[in-house]
């Protein structure tokens, strides 16, 4: 009888013991996105997950949790198990922005979230209305010290990628404009291009078709050098404005405290899942460049972003809506 009373405590301890690499995982994972279908988070989380689902042999589910600018799905994540079958896909402003921008944020992603991997980047492209007179970016700067405030930049949203990129813009060229939110990427773009809007920074994904039929006009590129979709479109530094080298970047995160191999494995199988042969060429077609990094490098990259636009947030004097 002892026998068995010491048998049945070491069965309850073992499933009690954390998952390791080599049974995780047994049953599907769940990806939470916190923004509703479509965006740019999304498109990565089903493009990722597809593959990882091939490559671990489970499925992968994807739950869009949208709100507050991804800091409602972020905490959702939190509160999850750390067991490695919930994770989270998200964009700069549920990393790098939030923190700064909310004083009553519910997470914090230094210390309430694994990082696993930076999985794409894009850069923000300056566009403009075709008839709006500025068609460069010292143009720009120029029309701008001589109409303060009289120029409106379009956004998807206080707080988010190209609002921050905006705000930066005007910090470091000493002019002043007009920040219009929206709700999303696509009513700006298409109050842009109806001409309610004068300029907006926009990913390079979301404007290229626009530029390419005429839509709209680019003025500038804010990645380091000229990106291959729009080979003529010069980058802020050529323009004149130092400085303003921007990503909007895409990431993966789970619950702290996720056993060290289910953490090593998620981690690869990110990187391996966004790397694929078949899946590499599709974030590319999209102006994504695939980064695929470790949790480290992830690590030290967000300690970085955090302290840049906290700077832009509080000498902008941004706060949320």
């Amino acid at each position: 009888m002892r026998t068995l009373s010491i048998v049945a405590f070491i069965l309850a301890a073992l499933v009690g013991l954390p998952a390791q690499a080599a049974d995780y995982p047994d049953k599907p994972i769940t990806v939470i996105v916190p923004f509703p279908p479509g965006g740019s988070s999304d498109v990565t989380a089903r493009l990722v997950s597809k593959k990882m689902a091939e490559r671990v042999g489970q499925s992968v589910v994807i739950e869009n949790k949208g709100g507050a600018n991804g800091s409602i799905g972020a905490t959702a994540m939190k509160q999850a198990k750390p067991d490695g079958y919930t994770i989270l896909i998200g964009s700069i402003g549920v990393f790098a922005i939030n923190p700064a921008l909310f004083k009553d944020l519910r997470y914090d992603p230094m210390q309430d979230f694994d990082l696993l991997s930076v999985a794409v980047r894009t850069p923000n492209v300056l566009v403009a209305n075709p008839n709006f007179p500025a068609n460069t970016v010292a143009e720009l700067v120029d029309y701008l010290k001589k109409n303060p405030n009289k120029v409106t930049f379009a956004s998807s949203g206080t707080g988010s990628s190209d609002h921050l990129t905006a705000a930066l813009f005007l910090q470091k060229t000493g002019t002043t404009g007009t920040h219009v939110p929206y709700k999303g990427g696509g009513p700006a773009i298409n109050d842009l291009i109806a001409g309610h809007a004068n300029v907006s920074f926009q990913n390079l994904g979301a404007i290229a078709p626009h530029v390419k039929s005429g839509k709209l006009k680019a003025l500038g590129v804010t990645s380091g050098q000229r990106n291959p979709t729009l080979p003529d479109v010069p980058t802020m530094a050529e323009g004149g404005v130092k400085d303003l080298e921007v990503y909007s970047w895409q990431a993966a995160a789970a619950p702290k405290g996720l056993p060290p191999a289910v953490r090593a494995k998620l981690e690869a199988e990110l990187a391996a899942s966004a790397q694929a042969p078949d899946i590499k060429p599709q974030f590319e077609a999209i102006g994504f460049e695939v980064v695929a990094t470790n949790g480290e490098q992830f690590k030290k990259f967000l300690t970085d972003e955090i302290a840049r636009w906290k700077n832009v947030i509080d000498t902008g004097k941004i706060t949320a809506e």
